[in-house]
């Protein structure tokens, strides 16, 4: 038998494709609204989400049987808000530039609603395997979404990737801007991120009818 299991193996691609936390669930939106006018922070972004989620659902779930009912928000608080302060200092110390631009987004993954239904809906209920692997899952299938949002608003919005021209100098005119490309400044506000999720989300349920049914 390998590591993962099937289940296992369900807990971490599921929520890549018919379960995803973003398209299906609708969980997570305004981070996607937020950070994803470039790709840089919503790389970021979706990996300190994955840290939090993963780590957070490993703690949890080992806390479970000693924690009071009556308080388990409040202690799902101060795990989530301790990794996320940990991620913050992380990124301060070796990326400041970006730390402040991502700048209040970070410390809001707290309030990240698909984190505090993770720690709810499967780690006060399985073990730290399966929570880890829940965790990560998750945070995949919602980090994948914010990196394709940033590609294209990336790209069409500002015609760079990372930051470096991909379709010319926009101000002398070189490459498709010299033939009359303009960049399409709608793409960099942030209905346009709904707009690309709607997107995503109608492609998704176009190939998986069955998603139309459940949902």
């Amino acid at each position: 038998m390998g590591l993962l299991s099937k289940k296992d193996t369900k807990l971490i691609l599921d929520p890549l494709s018919d379960d995803n936390p973003i398209t299906i669930q609708v969980l997570g939106i305004c981070s996607a609204l937020a950070i994803t006018a470039k790709l840089q922070p919503s790389i970021v972004m979706a990996i300190s989400v994955i840290f939090v989620l993963g780590a957070g659902n490993v703690i949890i779930s080992l806390m479970r049987n000693i924690i009071p009912s009556k308080i388990r928000i409040i202690v799902q608080l101060i795990v989530v808000a301790t990794l996320v302060i940990i991620v913050d200092q992380v990124l301060k110390a070796f990326s400041y530039e970006l730390s402040k631009e991502l700048s209040v987004f970070i410390g809001l993954i707290i309030t990240n609603c698909i984190i505090m239904g993770r720690f709810e809906a499967f780690a006060l209920a399985n073990g730290p395997w399966k929570s880890f692997l829940d965790g990560v899952g998750n945070a995949l299938g919602y980090g994948v979404i914010l990196i394709i949002v940033g590609f294209f608003r990336e790209l069409f919005g500002s015609g760079t990737l990372f930051g470096f021209p991909v379709f010319g100098d926009a101000v002398e005119k070189t490459g498709l801007y010299e033939f009359g490309y303009e960049n399409n400044g709608f793409m960099v506000l942030p209905p346009m991120a709904l707009i690309v999720v709607g997107l995503i989300i109608w492609v998704q349920r176009s190939r998986n009818k069955n998603l139309i049914e459940e949902n």
